[in-house]
């Protein structure tokens, strides 16, 4: 039985030696532009790569996928006029299925007739409960709420710091656009597909 385990240990110390003597071998043959550059950042990605592939983070960064979901951010289209439209309407779906509750919605009053109108007066996420599962934005009927891909959110202290609020967490629909151009551009087809199908 000593034996075995002796065995396992000289293939685990193996494994590492090899790695060790590939990494000098792939950085000779790279002659030093392995790191901090992007073809050898795509190296070290790749399944094939030989040798070491860590990533020198924060100097290095791995690009993120599209589907890849942080805090949510909030759609916003600019008008003709130069006045920013948000999306939301406030109705308070991605409160319902929010499984953390760290959303909350105000709605908006109008100031004259004191009804309700359809735009949020306060939006706040709480960024340290939030949970990132993206059903927010999933069961959204407007496209107005939006997983974003910015992880280096941390801060000193969190009570005021990772409350967004509606400037906190309003983006163009330029940014949605550049982070997530599949799911734009289909998102972008369903509503002039309704459109069309509406005004025939």
């Amino acid at each position: 039985m000593a034996s075995l385990t002796g065995l396992g240990m000289l293939k685990g110390l193996w494994v590492t030696f090899r790695h060790l003597v590939d990494t000098y071998l792939v950085d000779l043959r790279w002659g030093g532009k392995r790191y901090r550059s992007p073809e050898g950042l795509q190296d070290r990605m790749s399944y094939k790569t030989r040798g070491i592939f860590t990533v020198q983070y924060p100097e290095e960064k791995l690009p993120v996928p599209e589907n890849f979901r942080f805090i949510p951010f909030l759609v916003h289209d600019e008008m003709e006029d130069g006045e920013i439209k948000l999306r939301c309407t406030a109705c308070g779906m991605c409160v319902r299925v929010c499984p953390p509750q760290c959303i909350w919605i105000t709605r908006a009053v109008d100031p004259q007739t004191n009804k309700p109108v359809n735009q949020p007066a306060e939006f706040v996420i709480e960024a340290d409960v939030c949970m990132n599962c993206g059903l927010c934005a999933e069961f959204c009927p407007f496209d107005a709420i939006q997983m974003d891909h910015d992880y280096e959110i941390a801060v000193r202290e969190r009570q005021q710091s990772l409350r967004y609020d509606l400037k906190k967490l309003s983006r163009p629909a330029n940014y949605h656009a550049a982070i997530h151009p599949l799911r734009d551009r289909q998102e972008t087809l369903e509503r002039t597909g309704k459109k069309e199908e509406g005004a025939a």
